[in-house]
């Protein structure tokens, strides 16, 4: 029987935790420039900059995530990390929709930096389908980030 509904299971989505109320949300990739808020407290969920994630959150959200994903690997004290970031920034900006730019602070997170075996910083991995597909250690410009993507 034909469904008078669009086809659902084509549909990318983005999975992360509200910053405000903590409560995990589904947002449709296609509508992630349009401004999704939380659905509990309806704070914006801001896309346009790169999401922390920490130990609790990794899994879920490259789990539940169908875009690529790219997390820098960073820590506060690394110069190089530093130099890079707003590389990481932009990307976050022009990739809303395409793709989910996220931050993992190694100092802070060390049970998922540990099982990366992220041995330098800054490290970017992508992850596609929750699994890595790609990796650089050491700072790279934006146009390494985007084809990293690509």
């Amino acid at each position: 029987m034909p469904s008078t509904h669009a086809d659902t299971t084509s549909t990318s989505r983005i999975t992360l935790r509200c910053t405000s109320c903590g409560r995990w949300n589904r947002i449709d990739a296609r509508r992630a420039s349009a401004g999704p808020k939380c659905g509990v407290c309806g704070v914006p969920l801001d896309l346009d900059h790169p999401l922390h994630l920490d130990d609790e959150t990794f899994d879920r959200v490259i789990q539940g995530t169908d875009l690529p994903v790219l997390v820098d690997f960073y820590a506060d004290w690394c110069g190089p990390c530093k130099m890079m970031a707003p590389a990481v920034e932009e990307l976050a900006r022009e990739s809303v929709g395409r793709a989910l730019i996220a931050k993992l602070d190694t100092e802070a997170s060390q049970r998922t930096a540990s099982r990366f075996q992220i041995r330098g910083i800054p490290t970017s991995i992508v992850f596609r389908n929750g699994r890595e597909s790609r990796r650089q250690t050491g700072a790279v410009p934006l146009a390494a980030l985007r084809a990293m993507l690509d």
